[in-house]
């Protein structure tokens, strides 16, 4: 299974963090939206797509790649990210999801959205620079097995669906 994450993390590298464990699990390359075209999505088997959540929502740059992603059937996709507050994803849609956008955008393109991950970061936006942040040294060592324990499941969900 050829492996692909699109990735944006920028101030304290949490979600870069839970990247580079889903890299080593699943074996993928890791890509920014700046290095990677539309089409060359279309080389692998399953594309991860993650960032930070700003003001409820994915990085702006890989909204727009979503965006400009060219219409597929049966590609399998995944979001992850990571944020001030952990959320649990089940199916559950909430007013408070913020991996709503992009789903709606990679379902809208044809892609088969196959799981979901948050965990939270180190965050100092807005008032909390003021007072050194919250999540400081997150995500950690248990954050990152559950990481580990997600792609390991998710390699599991994506080989069963393709036999």
């Amino acid at each position: 299974m050829k492996s692909l994450l699109v990735l944006i993390s920028i101030h304290h590298n949490s979600s870069g963090k839970v990247a580079n464990t889903l890299s080593k699990v699943l074996d993928a390359e890791i890509k920014s939206p700046q290095q990677i075209t539309p089409e060359e999505l279309l080389e692998y088997d399953l594309v991860g797509f993650g960032s930070g959540i700003y003001d409820q929502k994915h990085h702006k740059l890989l909204l727009d790649l979503a965006d400009n992603l060219p219409e597929v059937n049966n590609r399998k996709a995944f979001i992850y990210s990571t944020s001030g507050v952990s959320r649990k994803f089940a199916g559950e849609k909430s007013i408070d999801d913020p991996h709503s956008v992009l789903r709606e955008k990679l379902l809208s393109k044809g892609y088969e959205v196959v799981d979901e991950f948050n965990c939270v970061g180190f965050n100092t936006n807005s008032f909390l620079k003021y007072i050194g942040g919250m999540n400081r040294g997150r995500p950690n060592t248990k954050d990152l097995r559950h990481v580990e324990e997600f792609a390991q499941s998710l390699k599991k969900t994506v080989s069963t669906q393709d036999e």
